[in-house]
């Protein structure tokens, strides 16, 4: 059994490597679309490319982006790979590197889901996901860190890391937030360890984190991807999702996926898109700054921009939110525990958590079923979650699809999230800064439409990295995934993180 925890590849090890298979790209500016082309023309090694990704990630152990760095297993597999591999029949991913959310399951390696209780539990089987991207030839690097049982936005788990100091830190800035839940995936995309990967989203958990670490993302229309295999928290709004430093390779992971052929960049001068208040709110000069320049230049390149109203979206959302994810993450945790082969209960599970801030949202509300009430009060959750599905829900869906409907919208499009990444402590957990950062994208979350996350730039006064969000109708996946492409080639890739 492989312990859950950063290992070392030795420099002996590295020293018999033949020089051939130690010549590295430059990750710094590699894709992943690009090193499947370039190891299928035999320019150099998925070895290489592994040995590479590997030695960053002991450099920037600091980060806190793994629990399980499985080093001897992806060499391993790479060898084979470049064994196997035949000129001119190579698989999409064929021998690229990829890294997995720790709360999705990847065969023989530990999938903790960022809690104690789990840390032992090794799959015997892959998650439909992730043997998806493996039969299409990735190599997984390791399984990545993230907010203990994906309960929350800042990644700050107080129960793994590599590096001296706890929680899972930016790709740009150590001192700031990952962001969560997906926290470590994507600090190891945009630090680029790993040029892609997979995470989850319930309400934000793949975008925030691609939004404060510049990679992109997409939460699919749910239901596009098998939920099978991964640790839950609400069956009606969880997703796995790609992250990945650039567009294409968010494209290549859905297709290796969900199917369907190449998607070609989007047409500009035909794509409408929707802009609302409600998602301008509480930006901080950064994000303001950033998403007036990428409006402008989505002008200027043909999008037509308008203005939309959508009276209550916030007031909807915040009678679905909550009740969905608290009352059923108790139902769903127990039965993918029962299901796993983990011989864990919630009971064990919730006895062990580590991060304070999980700790009482388990102990508080998901363990006694309850939802929080006036005056610091619990409320029974069952009512609300009745109300939610049945009249919430749908009211908030409606009003989506009137808006797209009405308007002949492609996508809504805002900031991803309302700030740049703030300062990683305990404080960063705090139900203010939840409420912050998830303003924005969780209720499409809700709704159970897709979102695209793209890069935009790096902050004036913060040099942190910006993004903004495409919300789509339901089943647009692969129109987002256009636009994506073509707006990338407007706003163009962030420059890697200084080392």
């Amino acid at each position: 059994m492989r312990k859950p925890c950063l290992t070392q590849l030795t420099a002996a090890m590295l020293s018999i490597l033949p020089l051939a298979v130690r010549a590295a790209p430059d990750l710094d500016t590699l894709s992943a679309s690009q090193a499947a082309a370039d190891i299928c023309a035999g320019k150099y090694t998925s070895e290489a490319l592994v040995a590479a990704a590997l030695e960053r990630a002991r450099a920037r152990a600091e980060l806190n982006a793994f629990i399980t760095l499985d080093e001897a297993g992806a060499l391993k597999a790479a060898r084979a790979a470049d064994a196997a591999r035949k000129p001119g029949a190579c698989k999409p991913l064929d021998g690229v590197p990829v890294v997995v959310k720790d709360n999705i399951e990847v065969a023989g390696v530990p999938a903790s889901a960022g809690t104690p209780a789990l840390k032992g539990f090794v799959p015997k089987a892959d998650a439909p996901v992730a043997a998806k991207l493996r039969a299409a030839g990735a190599i997984v690097l390791g399984k990545t860190n993230m907010h203990e049982l994906a309960f929350g936005i800042s990644g700050y788990n107080t129960a793994f890391k590599s590096g001296a100091q706890p929680g899972v830190r930016n790709a740009y800035d150590a001192a700031k937030i990952a962001g969560g839940s997906s926290s470590g995936s994507g600090a190891a995309i945009g630090a680029r360890i790993a040029l892609a990967g997979l995470g989850t989203d319930t309400g934000g958990s793949v975008r925030i984190p691609c939004a404060l670490n510049g990679c992109a993302s997409l939460r699919p229309t749910v239901g596009r991807y098998p939920q099978k295999g991964i640790a839950p928290i609400s069956h009606t709004r969880d997703t796995a999702g790609p992250m990945a430093v650039a567009m294409a390779d968010v494209a290549l992971l859905d297709r290796a996926i969900a199917g369907g052929g190449a998607v070609r960049p989007a047409e500009l001068k035909k794509v409408r898109v929707g802009v609302t208040a409600a998602t301008l709110a509480n930006l901080d000069a950064d994000t303001q700054v950033a998403f007036d320049a990428a409006l402008a230049k989505m002008k200027a390149a043909g999008v037509t921009v308008v203005e939309v109203d959508m009276p209550k979206l916030m007031e909807l959302n915040g009678g679905v939110g909550f009740p969905l994810a608290l009352y059923e993450a108790y139902d769903d945790m127990v039965k993918y525990l029962k299901a796993s082969g983990s011989g864990k209960t919630i009971a064990d599970v919730a006895k062990e958590i580590s991060s304070p801030d999980v700790k009482g949202t388990y102990d508080g509300l998901v363990m006694p079923r309850k939802l929080p009430g006036p005056n610091n009060t619990v409320v029974d959750a069952k009512p609300a979650y009745e109300a939610a599905m049945k009249t919430g829900r749908p009211a908030l869906q409606k009003l989506y699809k009137d808006t797209f409907a009405r308007h002949k919208l492609d996508a809504l499009v805002f900031p991803t999230v309302p700030k740049v990444a703030i300062d990683s402590n305990p404080d960063s957990s705090s139900v203010p800064n939840f409420i912050a950062y998830i303003q924005n994208t969780d209720p499409g979350s809700n709704a159970g439409i897709p979102g695209l996350q793209i890069p935009i730039a790096l902050g004036a006064s913060s040099k942190l990295p910006v993004g903004l969000e495409l919300d789509g109708p339901a089943g647009s996946d692969r129109r987002l995934i256009a636009i994506g492409l073509a707006l990338e080639e407007v706003f163009g890739r962030l420059p890697a993180p200084k080392r």
